[in-house]
């Protein structure tokens, strides 16, 4: 290079930046070759090569030289350096630093920054990467890497913000380079896995983080390593080093890094930590669930006032939303009626077993009472402290300890450990103030324990239960009575008729209804005849049986008086007119023997079906006549012949109405079974009762049939 007296702009001297390996290169140093064609980094920096002689002539210039300075091949070659491109003031500088890298002093190499004149006249800013080098013949030559300053900087810049932003995000941040490698890791993500970034670092995901489900984010990458296209808002849940005890909840967004030309360079992630949030959707989540849980049970829970039905209702609300295995227990001296108001006091208490319900078949429904059984625990046991305290008992861990206070005994105790019992929970079942029992709760296959809100959940559901199954107890109990009184009320063994055959039945309401007013009976009259009344009280319970009672002793003392039906029913309507608000149906029919006829009135009642050997079952046409009760209206009495063998079935509407078909098909259907006349009477009162009665058995039934039969010879004198 040629001299000249200058001072050149002090130097600015380059860091070395990082070295970096091209995308797709093995680290073994073999050689890639990819035809893609586009910018890379190098021609961004727009690098230019320039060869100087130990003259400081030009000797090569290459294409980006030519685009750098303006000046082209033709222009530059064999031209000095010095004189081409370095201003007057700055030579002196320039040949010094020359001097020094032909010399081989020092390192044989020189890096900075100094202006640069351009063909136009203008100076620039390049950076330069000067060094020696030696031919095969030992000459010597200036090889200069040089590159604008400005785009220099500015893709220092570009690359220091870039980097600063990884690392000062709050976000977790990855890049896993075509293998799925971690390539790089930002302190956030450091903290997220609580693993430094040296132990990321060329290993997999699964290697990292084997608690979380990698599977499936490794699936994810590839597919968008194979599309393109990006996969944000990803959500996983696990557990990393960071905090190994706790489950923990990430969103994932997930793209990928392409380099100028399109070519992949690996997968870059952004994690978020949202387990805060996470658990709070969750928490709403299940206190919607258990708010529905309840409106549930509203409705679910006390469709009947069966006893046992309700108890099993409850069991069916509880598994498996809330426990695994349900029980319902309930104080016996509550069923019985042994009790003083209050928790009880005795030192030990009886408990009756009203259902037991299981999510699926488990050891443990051995290990429970059975439904319908008694068992006495003493204050030692959970269940006894849950009804004396009048609160909820919550072993939330239940151990080896604490399984003879839950089971009935040691064998129970060996099924519920085989069962994997791990947290119980029972709960007082409180109505209008007095425990009448309690709700068992097991969980064995839910891993979480019973917590907190698990016993007010649990509380709440007792409270609506034990309403439903106090309101069903007390239901069962006036039942109990209005049947006993019923039946009280009832002929027990009717007086033999002379001249008629007959069998009787009586059957209370069953389901959802309660005991009614329905009555027969079978009344010996003077003159060998013989009254047969059935009647209705509408209504049921203690007051329709009591009234029933009253109109039944009223229809036989009227009917002893040898009145005529008809006027018979006039009195009766007459008597349940002073009653106040009480409606009854009747029918009264009374058989003379010797005459072979029958008088037969009928009040607001169904017909009776005539049977007769040889004719077809038919319903009396009669005058049907106003309820009793109604007042004012006329009754009119019908004659009947009945012949040796011919029967009147009398019964109530219980027999044959229903919700879901006219009565008038319901009729048709009795006298089908009637066809024949001559089978048993005992044997048709149980075909009537097991075709026509509806299961539910919502209504009572009274039923009263008759046949005559010739009358005993007279003993002659």
């Amino acid at each position: 290079m040629s001299t000249a007296d200058a001072t050149p702009a002090a130097p600015e001297p380059v860091p070395p930046g990082p070295a970096a390996r091209p995308a797709g290169a093995e680290p073994s140093g073999g050689l890639s070759v990819d035809p893609a064609t586009g910018p890379g980094l190098l021609d961004v920096l727009g690098i230019a090569g320039v060869v100087l002689d130990a003259q400081g002539r030009i000797t090569l210039w290459s294409p980006q030289a030519a685009e750098l300075f303006g000046y082209t091949a033709g222009d530059a070659l064999g031209q000095f350096a010095a004189e081409l491109l370095v201003d007057e003031q700055n030579l002196a500088t320039v040949l010094a630093l020359f001097e020094e890298v032909m010399s081989g002093s020092g390192s044989g190499s020189w890096a900075g920054a100094f202006p640069v004149r351009h063909k136009d006249g203008t100076t620039r800013l390049a950076e330069f990467r000067n060094m020696r080098l030696e031919d095969s013949e030992g000459r010597l030559y200036a090889l200069g890497i040089v590159s604008d300053q400005a785009t220099v900087r500015r893709v220092e810049r570009d690359l220091a913000l870039s980097m600063r932003l990884v690392a000062q995000s709050p976000i977790g941040l990855a890049v896993l380079d075509t293998e799925l490698r971690y390539v790089l890791v930002n302190p956030a993500l450091e903290r997220i896995n609580g693993l430094p970034a040296a132990e990321h670092m060329g290993r997999r995901l699964h290697e990292v983080l084997p608690h979380v489900d990698t599977e499936s984010i490794e699936a994810a990458m590839r597919e968008v390593l194979s599309t393109g296209r990006p996969q944000p808002n990803r959500f996983t849940t696990g557990r990393t080093p960071a905090d190994p005890d706790e489950d923990h909840a990430w969103s994932l967004s997930l793209y990928r890094l392409d380099d100028p030309a399109g070519r992949p360079l690996g997968v870059a992630a952004s994690i978020v930590d949202v387990t805060e949030q996470h658990k709070t959707s969750m928490a709403v989540a299940l206190a919607r669930q258990r708010l529905a849980l309840i409106a549930d049970a509203s409705v679910r829970i006390g469709t009947t006032l069966d006893l046992g039905v309700t108890a099993r209702e409850l069991g069916d609300i509880a598994v498996p939303q809330l426990a695994d295995l349900a029980t319902v227990d309930i104080l016996d001296a509550v069923l019985t009626g042994d009790h003083l108001p209050g928790a009880p006091a005795d030192e030990t208490v009886r408990f009756r077993a009203l259902a037991v319900k299981a999510a699926r078949p488990t050891p443990a429904t051995l290990a429970v009472d059975p439904v319908g059984s008694i068992a006495r625990y003493d204050t030692t046991r959970v269940v006894t402290q849950c009804v004396r305290a009048a609160r909820p008992v919550l072993v939330a861990q239940v151990t080896e300890a604490d399984l003879p206070s839950v089971a009935r005994d040691d064998a129970a105790a060996a099924l519920l450990a085989a069962a994997g019992l791990h947290s119980y929970l029972t709960v007082p079942l409180i109505a209008r103030g007095e425990v009448i029992g309690a709700l068992g709760l097991l969980r064995t296959d839910n891993p979480l324990p019973f917590d907190h809100d698990d016993v007010l959940l649990a509380t709440e559901l007792a409270a609506r239960a034990a309403v439903c199954i106090d309101n069903a107890r007390w239901y069962q109990k006036q039942r109990r009575a209005a049947l006993t009184l019923q039946r009280h009320l009832l002929p027990h063994h009717p007086t033999p008729s002379p001249g008629l055959e007959i069998a009787y039945r009586y059957q209370p309401a069953e389901a959802a209804g309660e005991v009614g007013g329905d009555w027969f009976d079978v009344i010996p009259l003077p003159g060998d005849k013989t009254a047969l009344v059935v009647g209705d009280v509408m209504g049921s319970g203690i007051n329709a049986a009591a009234t029933m009672g009253q109109l039944r002793t009223a229809a036989r003392t009227l009917a002893e008086l040898e009145l005529d039906p008809a006027t018979v029913l006039t009195r009766l309507d007459h008597t349940a007119t002073g009653l106040g608000h009480t409606m009854a149906t009747c029918v009264i029919a009374v058989y003379d023997p010797h005459r072979g006829r029958c008088r037969i009135a009928t009040a607001g009642h169904l017909p009776p079906v005539r049977t007769s050997p040889g004719r077809p079952p038919e319903l009396l046409d009669l005058p049907t006549g106003a309820p009793l009760g109604v007042g004012g209206v006329p009754f009119e009495a019908t004659a009947l012949d009945l012949g040796v063998g011919d029967q009147l079935v009398l019964y109530t509407d219980g027999l044959v109405e229903t919700r879901d078909e006219d009565i008038d098909i319901r009729l048709r259907a009795l006298t089908a079974l009637l066809h024949d006349p001559g089978r048993p009477l005992e044997e048709t009162c149980d075909l009537l009762l097991a075709e026509l009665r509806q299961p539910e058995g919502r209504d009572d039934v009274a039923l009263l049939v008759a046949r005559t039969r010739p009358l005993p010879e007279a003993p002659q004198s």
